[in-house]
């Protein structure tokens, strides 16, 4: 197995590509990002979703159930087959990581999360969702900053019909940008910081027995540009949600403004309860 290609041919030699996807990230619109199609070995990647596992019944899960967020994941790397951990372990080798430094351009060391803090596997079932949001910027248990989220889609057949599109929004919420369709072998990557809106905010509409499926992985450094964060946000170890202006509920907006106000008070047991996650 350690012989197979993980990248796909025409891929090979990353750094080939890198002055060309380099300009792309750091220029595009509407904060830091790219995604690219056939990025893996379809053979290799079609492993991979092999070993995709039955999250519901999975011991070791999390699971989210509030007004912002319908979906469920893999806790750790212990789901984990042998060809989705060769995977994780070459996205978080040395060679990787030089390369996506030099790629996005971010000046401080890129350090990978070895305890796939959010990350790891991720489903979707049909009427899921994941409202508009910027990630939490501390790692709780690392203490480090919060940079790059890589994600890998997992959806074979995927049709536009069913949904599921990530988007990434204006940094003022006033539209969306960028739609991607989360179809098989297409990744995408995007700079995390103060005001990178994104999510798959519209509920899913694929035919039951079918689900969203994708493969996570996020990037930190130790220390980040002062101008990305405001003071606030710096030492933030919780995602901040929004609403759409006329498209999503008052019942989402309030829920919010409570989760806001008592995270810094509540212990993580009994938030965990009221953002409705089984963290078992």
């Amino acid at each position: 197995m350690m012989n197979e290609s993980i990248i796909h041919s025409d891929y090979g030699d990353l750094n080939h590509h890198l002055a060309k996807w380099s300009e792309q990230y750091q220029n595009n619109y509407p904060f830091p990002n790219i995604y690219v199609d056939d990025f893996f070995d379809p053979r290799y990647l079609k492993k991979v979703l092999e070993e995709f596992p039955d999250i519901d019944a999975l011991q070791q899960k999390v699971q989210y159930n509030n007004p912002n967020e319908l979906k469920q994941g893999t806790k750790g790397e212990s789901q984990f087959g042998p060809y989705t951990k060769n995977l994780v372990h070459y996205l978080n080798s040395e060679p990787f990581l030089v390369f996506l430094q030099s790629m996005t351009g971010i000046k401080e060391t890129l350090i990978p999360d070895p305890y796939f803090e959010g990350g790891g596997f991720h489903e979707i079932k049909p009427g899921g969702f994941l409202k508009l949001h910027v990630d939490f910027h501390k790692h709780r248990r690392m203490q480090l900053c919060r940079r790059l989220n890589l994600l890998i889609y997992l959806n074979e057949d995927w049709e536009e019909d069913f949904g599921g599109h990530f988007e990434l929004w204006e940094k003022d919420m006033s539209k969306c940008a960028l739609r991607i369709l989360p179809k098989f072998n297409r990744i995408a990557l995007f700079s995390t910081n103060g005001d990178s809106w994104h999510g798959h905010p519209n509920p899913l509409k694929c035919p039951e027995g079918r689900s969203r499926k994708s493969l996570a992985l996020y990037y930190y450094t130790s220390s980040r540009p002062e101008n990305e964060l405001s003071s606030a946000q710096a030492n933030k170890i919780t995602t901040t949600f929004v609403a759409r202006k006329g498209e999503d509920s008052k019942k989402m907006r309030m829920y919010n403004k409570l989760v806001e106000s008592v995270t810094e008070i509540l212990p993580d047991k009994l938030l965990y309860f009221i953002k409705g996650r089984r963290n078992k």
